[in-house]
């Protein structure tokens, strides 16, 4: 493992003995990991009725809205890890013509105007990625899962969330601050954009969602989920994914490094559509780079610790990486939260990387998350303590 090119074994230091020990906790690349690529896919609720959905979720006929594609993602699963690049639901698929209609343009129509396979294809044309196989879901699939997974702990921002649709059934209000939500509770959080600012938002937790529930699968209430997992085929899920390929995968999954990006765009004049970026795509979703041997930590690079960890892990941690050649560090204590640790950034994803590597945590860019330009940021969550309990003997706080 490295950190800005130097091996961890090779640094005297006291931090980096310790953060290598943090590190250790992520599995190396395994040799007998499948390598595809997949599109993951929600579905939108289909309705007959004003507001009311259809008892049947697979009908195709006698509806009154169309069941678009609600939410995009990608995956690229190798011995190296699984790389997920979230696609916003407003994407243009190839060049945008006024003489069409902006809502036939969007990725997310495909699924409803021509079937998994052709989502598939506008997808690898967004990415310029080959795209293997795919899997549809339905939300009560989703439901079921986390409901198996034991829910979803969150936190809601400033100033909560609140939908309610009593025609449809919603009725999901949140005060800010952290909530234990069961499935069905977690697949309303994770649609409302409202409380989130925009889709942008949405996605970024979203991110962090399938971060905590990919945790939970190495836990015995986990391995006790993988019969729901696996029997969704023809119950809330369509997919061509080979049913060995999976059974194979998922024990491994939680051995595998997590990087999630999400597709960058600009908004094309006079429409809502998004038309992609790709200079910045390889850069927040194309091969990271390794640094080159002997390079020293950036002179002007911020990094913000988030200490939600309860622990008072933020400051020993601080003073880690400043031992490590980190000048700028900013450590901010919030309410303990049971949002899964994780390093993040908007745009730095070759030094975020790095950091993950060493600590140890899953790698996620994102365009809301709460850093600037160029910087990284650390969320300590509570399951943060038994990987780095050593700083905090180690360290005295400042």
């Amino acid at each position: 493992m490295q950190f800005f090119g130097l091996t961890l074994g090779s640094l005297t230091l006291l931090g980096s003995a310790l953060l290598a020990t943090a590190g250790a906790r992520t599995t190396p690349a395994l040799s007998d990991v499948p390598q595809f690529t997949v599109l993951l896919a929600g579905r939108d609720i289909v309705y007959c009725y004003y507001h009311q959905p259809c008892k049947n979720q697979d009908q195709r006929t006698g509806l009154i809205q169309t069941p678009n594609t609600d939410t995009l993602m990608v995956a690229r699963v190798s011995e190296a890890g699984v790389s997920v690049l979230n696609i916003p639901r407003d994407t243009n698929v190839g060049e945008f013509d006024r003489e069409k209609s902006p809502a036939d343009q969007k990725v997310n129509s495909r699924y409803w105007t021509g079937g998994p396979q052709s989502l598939v294809s506008a997808v690898e044309e967004i990415t310029g990625e080959r795209v293997d196989s795919y899997v549809v879901v339905r939300a009560d699939y989703v439901t079921r899962v986390i409901d198996a997974l034991g829910g979803l702990d969150v936190t809601v921002p400033e100033p909560g969330i609140e939908w309610v649709d009593k025609a449809a059934g919603v009725d999901l209000k949140l005060q800010p601050g952290n909530h234990h939500l069961s499935g069905e509770q977690a697949v309303l959080f994770l649609r409302v954009r409202k409380g989130f600012g925009d889709d942008y938002g949405r996605i970024d937790h979203q991110k962090q969602a399938l971060t905590q529930l990919v945790g939970k699968l190495k836990t015995p209430q986990g391995l006790a989920a993988l019969p729901t997992i696996l029997g969704g085929v023809g119950h809330g899920v369509e997919t061509n994914v080979d049913p060995n390929i999976v059974t194979a995968l998922l024990p491994k999954l939680t051995g595998l490094k997590l990087r999630f990006a999400t597709l960058p765009t600009s908004t094309i004049p006079g429409s809502f559509n998004l038309a992609v970026d790709r200079e910045r795509l390889a850069r927040v979703w194309g091969q990271v780079t390794p640094e080159v041997a002997g390079s020293a930590a950036p002179q002007g690079l911020t990094i913000s610790i988030h200490d939600a960890s309860g622990q008072g892990l933020g400051a020993p941690l601080g003073q880690a990486l400043k031992a490590l050649g980190y000048k700028t560090v900013r450590v901010q204590t919030s309410t303990p939260s049971n949002d899964a640790s994780q390093v993040f950034t908007q745009d730095n994803v070759r030094y975020a990387e790095e950091l993950a590597d060493t600590l140890g945590l899953p790698r996620l860019q994102g365009e809301r998350f709460p850093v600037e330009s160029g910087e990284i940021g650390i969320l300590l969550g509570k399951d943060a303590l038994p990987g780095l309990a050593a700083l905090k003997t180690a360290y005295t706080t400042p």
